[in-house]
């Protein structure tokens, strides 16, 4: 294996893939990829259930939060993917891209090129839809996108409820609106996964210019006179290994990973890197603030009947339920169980939806959420701007310790109001008449939890983050910024970061498409490409 590259990629997440693929497109340039996980050639990872595994720790790196000091000291489980493709090889496939007015709001805060008309060409240039070909969507994309198979027909029966409610349906959450309730598309191709490893990277893999190393965590980024010059890998084969770049080294090590990388490697606050007897090489005070994330509160009924998947968590069902798979791709395996749900306001005066919900196909789905004893359905609503903001910072030296991952949920008294409403019209649609024949009653939090302090205590003890962090190398004109718009890093050159970290404001909704997108931007930039034009 040769010592130098062009383009070293710290991190084969989503936005990793996507850049190791479009990079390596330009045969005269030599690109490393480097993931500190594994592949992907568990059969979990490309069954649409096999979701429901991955929050349990499956290709997990098993992290969790400090104590959350205004949630009652709660401990958290942080579920970040160790894994070739991150995200999007363990995520529920729910292909969302956020709310236009997300993307006008980043480039009127000095972000030029990332407005909503910026950024949509890139959307689409990724996207593979099945069925969708229109000003908002594209066909031809390597991502493939498409509608859910194996829906339930509870699924039109909350579609009515939420009616009842005000909520109007919505055919598409990423075209001309997103408000109202509907199916959401996923990405998968012929009812399987499409990561951005079967994607981007699986047809990129032949070519002599790109090399992958995998179970190879990267220690430090190394920085000589100002510049980003390689970087020191665990390699497996070769214990500590320094890799050079000659062009750029580019950190795509997630919200989390990226900010833990760079202060690992003497950038970031001084006086926290001295504290733990790190040199400082840049004293970048931003890298690792101003974390946000999407707080999930659940609502879970007991069905009148097997109106759900519940059953299929049990292992005689499970066995069934993967033989209809491999033989028809269809049925409870081909579902990622979250395929219903939609955008609403819980702040009336809100410019745009600020609350989503996600109807899961049953009860303890994801780690650390209630199962009833009977069939279940569980709705989800999460508050979509949190006004909170957090932390990462390291816990020692160690490059292999844990970071000290610090949401700071519900320090901004206004996201508890919001989460707290957006509960309540979660519990409003479940008890409207239309879903009366497949929901019996509110088993969690229970009819007996009714004040907001008590909703509030619930959540405390049953919350649950929505796999949405961002924000913590935060893109900018300003002088707090750890990004310019060009995603290079302000105060050392041939640095830059290219994943969900460096969203100035979280998105209306899930993150994995805007990654891929940001990702899909970014080999424009570094390749010196013209931007594309919306069509």
């Amino acid at each position: 294996m040769p010592a130098r590259y062009d383009y070293i990629i710290a991190g084969g997440g989503s936005a990793g893939c996507v850049l190791a693929a479009r990079l390596s497109e330009d045969r005269d340039v030599s690109v490393l990829l480097i993931e500190a996980g594994g592949g992907d050639a568990h059969p979990l990872f490309h069954i649409p259930a096999g979701f429901a595994r991955m929050t349990r720790g499956i290709a997990s790196w098993g992290w969790s939060t400090v104590p959350q000091k205004h949630m009652k000291d709660r401990v958290f489980r942080f579920t970040q993917a160790k894994v070739l493709g991150g995200g999007s090889t363990i995520n529920a496939q729910v292909y969302v891209r956020g709310n236009d007015r997300d993307y006008d709001l980043w480039a009127q805060s000095g972000c030029r090129g990332w407005s909503y008309r910026d950024v949509l060409p890139y959307f689409r240039r990724a996207e593979g839809n099945s069925r969708l070909d229109d000003e908002f969507h594209s066909t031809d994309g390597p991502l493939g996108v498409g509608d859910p198979v194996a829906t339930l027909p509870i699924c039109e029966a909350f579609f009515a409820a939420a009616g009842e409610a005000g909520i109007p349906r919505n055919p598409d959450f990423n075209g001309a609106r997103q408000e109202g309730v509907g199916f959401y598309q996923v990405t998968q191709k012929n009812v399987r996964r499409s990561s951005t490893v079967t994607a981007y990277l699986k047809p990129a893999r032949g070519r002599t210019n790109l090399t992958v190393i995998r179970d190879a965590p990267v220690l430090r980024v190394l920085v000589e006179k100002g510049r980003a010059i390689g970087v020191e890998i665990a390699s497996p084969s070769e214990g500590r290994e320094v890799l050079h770049a000659d062009r750029e080294v580019i950190v795509s090590s997630g919200t989390i990973g990226s900010p833990r990388l760079l202060m690992l490697s003497g950038i970031g606050p001084a006086d926290h890197l001295k504290s733990l007897g790190i040199a400082p090489v840049c004293d970048a005070k931003s890298v690792g603030s101003n974390l946000q994330d999407h707080l999930d509160l659940c609502v879970i009924c007991e069905c009148t009947g097997d109106h759900t998947y519940d059953k299929y968590a049990k292992p005689h069902w499970a066995a069934l339920a993967g033989a209809r798979y491999a033989l028809f791709r269809d049925g409870p395996a081909a579902s990622s169980l979250f395929v219903t749900g939609g955008f609403w306001y819980a702040d009336a005066a809100a410019e745009r939806p600020d609350t989503q919900f996600h109807l899961g196909f049953g009860s303890g789905i994801e780690a650390g959420i209630a199962k009833l004893e009977n069939a279940g359905v569980t709705l989800n609503s999460a508050f979509m701007r949190p006004r909170s903001r957090g932390t990462v910072r390291l816990a020692s030296a160690d490059p292999l310790a844990a970071p000290l991952i610090d949401p700071n949920y519900w320090s901004d008294p206004y996201d508890r109001e919001m989460s707290i409403r957006g509960l309540r019209l979660a519990r409003e649609i479940m008890r409207k008449p239309a879903l009366k024949p497949f929901v019996l009653a509110e088993r969690v939090p229970g009819p007996d939890v009714a004040t907001d302090a008590q909703l509030a205590d619930y959540a405390c003890t049953s919350a649950k983050t929505d796999h949405h962090p961002v924000g913590t190398c935060r893109m900018g004109t300003d002088e707090e910024a750890v990004v310019n718009p060009d995603l290079t890093f302000r105060d050392i050159d041939a640095l830059r970061i290219v994943d969900a970290s460096i969203m100035p404001n979280v998105i209306t909704g899930n993150t994995n498409a805007a990654t891929i997108m940001i990702a899909e931007k970014a080999a424009d930039i570094i390749r010196g490409r013209a931007p594309l034009a919306v069509n």
